[in-house]
């Protein structure tokens, strides 16, 4: 370690590599689906024969999926151990990625992109939580890790209206949806073969009463 800079050693770095590499994989898509579909929507509506507020479901149901669900994603990798919960948040972003590319009507593609959203929330505080088990307490070494990954989530966001117009104008707007399905299967090879679980604490309970409320809090804002 080099005390000095305050940095990394390249041994450290060397060793969180792959975990970096695994949980980038999984933000990739997270940010990716944010930003990528909003320059598909008049070709979505268009083709799905869909109004302003259907569209607009098409993006609220990934997004309420998403925040309602992080701290029971949280909650679920204490308990059940993040590496496990990631991987399922990958399988599930996935399979949820390939019935919106394959829907054939806007009810099904929102039912669809909600179910992205339950996955984007298990892959993301997961993520963080196997880079920080990675390190191993060593912080330059986590500083650097979230560094880069947070870093790779900000290009990705800037880049995803450009890949999604080039998609949709190139190949149509599922495309846009199976560009997903082999970056998830990169992120559980690696996730499968290279990342190590953490500590589970398995005595800590669920506030399933909590987490109903913040649920239902979210979703009656929107449809207020």
């Amino acid at each position: 370690m080099n005390t000095i800079s305050g940095s990394p050693s390249s041994t450290a770095t060397a060793g969180i590599g792959w975990t970096l590499a695994a949980t980038s994989f999984g933000f990739v898509v997270v940010q990716l689906d944010v930003t990528i579909v909003n320059v598909a929507m008049p070709k979505i509506g268009a083709n799905l024969e869909a109004g302003a507020a259907g569209l607009q479901w098409i993006v609220d149901a990934y997004t309420l999926a998403f925040a309602a669900l992080l701290l029971t994603a949280g909650s679920f990798a204490d308990r059940f151990g993040s590496k496990r919960v990631f991987s399922v948040g990958l399988v599930l972003f996935g399979l949820a990625s390939l019935a919106c590319a394959a829907a054939p009507s806007i009810g099904l593609l929102v039912a669809a992109r909600g179910a992205q959203g339950i996955g984007a929330a298990l892959i993301l505080p997961t993520s963080l939580s196997l880079l920080s088990h990675a390190c191993a307490g060593d912080a330059p070494a986590r500083a650097y890790a979230i560094g880069w990954w947070s870093a790779i989530g900000g290009v990705v966001s800037a880049v995803g209206p450009v890949v999604g117009g080039v998609l949709t104008t190139g190949l149509g707007w599922r495309s846009i949806f199976f560009v997903n399905l082999p970056i998830c299967a990169l992120g559980i090879w690696a996730t499968r073969h290279y990342v190590t679980e953490t500590v589970r604490v398995a005595a800590r309970r669920l506030d399933i009463t909590g987490q109903l409320l913040a649920i239902a809090a979210l979703f009656f804002s929107r449809i207020r």
